[in-house]
């Protein structure tokens, strides 16, 4: 073979040898395919909901007369939501009190004749029949005062429910009514949560809630926001829905958690634990119906595949059920893979 004369290079060597070079070092990071011990879960579907929430409603019959706070208001405990119309419920108790004066009378007076009688019989100026009278009508006197006293406790009371207050420190969820409108007795009136103590409510088979480890971490996923929150305490609810074979159960969530009652969530219960290739979430681009990794071969180049995946691991990964091989490295950044992929495409002559 013929020596290569001193100084002497291909033609555009240089250039390919930089594109490599720069191509290289732009590598994304990337993770190892490996096979793991991971946790086999069961995804229940939920909905968050308040541990207290209470919806008040009317106990005495008047027009709403002031509704001071509307829906998402916070409130303290003891603060007034909405007031009746107290004027018949005042005048009820106006009445009420003149009839226990009365009553005071008459017990005042049922009782001076009682003692004269008493005095009386003892001088032997009435019969013992006369006594037995007096004693009677001040035994009715007092029976009579007792009921007057309950029947002004009662629209004391009855008053005081055209006031409605807060029964705790919370938010209004709702209002059902308007000022103007006719409470009536039993009709919803506000609606008010504590939105401290949150949980999900959740709906398992009994297939899966029989092998289901409840002593292990449940996570909980809220697709809308995003998060990802690990339940403090997990309560079966011990009665089973005889049509659909399943049985509720409720996960208590952290405090500060920031979610609002209604909003959808998932519960994944462990149900076992196998071995199994399994990569980074990060690692996963979604498009429509295609999902995919950047793999990452010992040159460094990269390569976009479609896999196929199964259910999330636990501590961020999730399992790979076809489209990679053990030992093979995936981008755990495909957004950034894609761009730099692109870039070192234009380079290339």
């Amino acid at each position: 073979m013929a020596r290569k004369p001193p100084g002497w290079s291909l033609p555009g060597l240089a250039p390919l040898v930089l594109a490599a070079s720069v191509f290289a070092q732009a590598a994304p990071p990337g993770a190892v395919v490996t096979y793991r011990d991971i946790d086999r879960v069961a995804v229940a579907e939920g909905v968050v909901e308040a541990v207290r929430q209470s919806t008040l409603a009317a106990q005495v019959a008047g027009r709403i007369v002031a509704l001071p706070v509307k829906s998402g208001d916070t409130v303290k405990a003891g603060q007034v939501l909405l007031q009746i119309d107290p004027r018949s419920a005042v005048q009820a108790e106006a009445a009420s009190m003149s009839q226990v004066q009365e009553a005071r009378a008459n017990l005042a007076n049922a009782k001076a004749k009682y003692d004269r009688s008493v005095r009386l019989f003892a001088e032997k100026f009435i019969s013992q029949a006369a006594l037995d009278q007096a004693k009677a009508e001040y035994l009715a006197a007092q029976a009579q005062g007792a009921a007057a006293d309950a029947n002004a406790g009662q629209s004391t009371t009855s008053k005081s429910y055209t006031t409605i207050v807060a029964p705790y420190n919370g938010v209004v969820a709702s209002t059902e009514v308007d000022v103007g409108d006719m409470a009536t007795v039993g009709r919803p009136l506000v609606t008010v949560f504590d939105p401290v103590e949150l949980r999900v409510v959740a709906t398992v088979s009994q297939a899966v809630l029989a092998t289901a480890d409840l002593a292990a971490p449940v996570r909980i996923e809220v697709p809308s926001l995003k998060r990802s929150l690990v339940a403090r305490r997990v309560t079966v609810i011990p009665v089973a829905d005889a049509r659909t074979h399943t049985t509720r159960i409720r996960l208590d969530l952290p405090e500060g958690s920031g979610l609002m009652p209604g909003q959808y969530a998932r519960a994944s219960l462990v149900t076992g634990r196998s071995r199994a290739l399994a990569i980074p979430q990060s690692a996963v681009l979604r498009r429509s119906e295609v999902t995919a990794v950047y793999v990452i071969d010992a040159k460094d180049r990269v390569q976009l595949r479609q896999v196929r995946l199964g259910e999330p691991a636990g501590d961020g990964l999730i399992e790979v059920l076809a489209g990679l091989s053990a030992g093979e490295r995936v981008a755990t950044e495909p957004v950034r893979a894609g761009i730099e992929t692109g870039k070192a495409d234009e380079r290339r002559p």
